[in-house]
């Protein structure tokens, strides 16, 4: 017997299935990926964060809010572990946790550190488009 509490789970399960990988959060970041975005001549945005970070968590929902908007659409937005890779901080010339930078292909065109302004953070990732 197909109860109404399973046809409600069935479809949220289906709507969230439907709906677009990653939509709205940056994903891991991976040497591979970021690559490949670059080779792609995608825009990019890299958030560097740390979980214990007050502003990088500020900054969360300002970034998927942005990113999933259709101005956004193809941007690729990685996250970037300040504790766990220091290695590519270091290789994108970061200071600091809750730094933003916006690529268009090889090009960086923008960085911010410690922005929780959304007009700001979206003026920053316009940039790429």
């Amino acid at each position: 017997m197909i109860t109404r509490r399973a046809v409600l789970v069935a479809s949220a399960l289906f709507t969230i299935a439907s709906l677009p990988a990653f939509a709205g959060a940056p994903i891991a970041y991976t040497d591979a990926a970021f690559e490949a975005a670059k080779k792609e001549n995608k825009p990019i945005l890299i958030a560097i964060a740390a979980d214990w970070c007050p502003t990088c968590k500020a900054q969360e929902p300002i970034l998927s809010d942005l990113l999933a908007d259709d101005a956004f659409k193809n941007m690729v937005a990685f996250r970037v572990d300040f504790d766990a890779q220091a290695d590519v901080v270091r290789a994108l010339g970061a200071q600091s946790q809750s730094t933003l930078i916006v690529f268009v292909g090889e090009k960086e065109v923008g960085r911010s550190v410690a922005d929780t302004h959304s007009d700001s953070i979206e003026e920053l990732m316009r940039r790429a488009l």
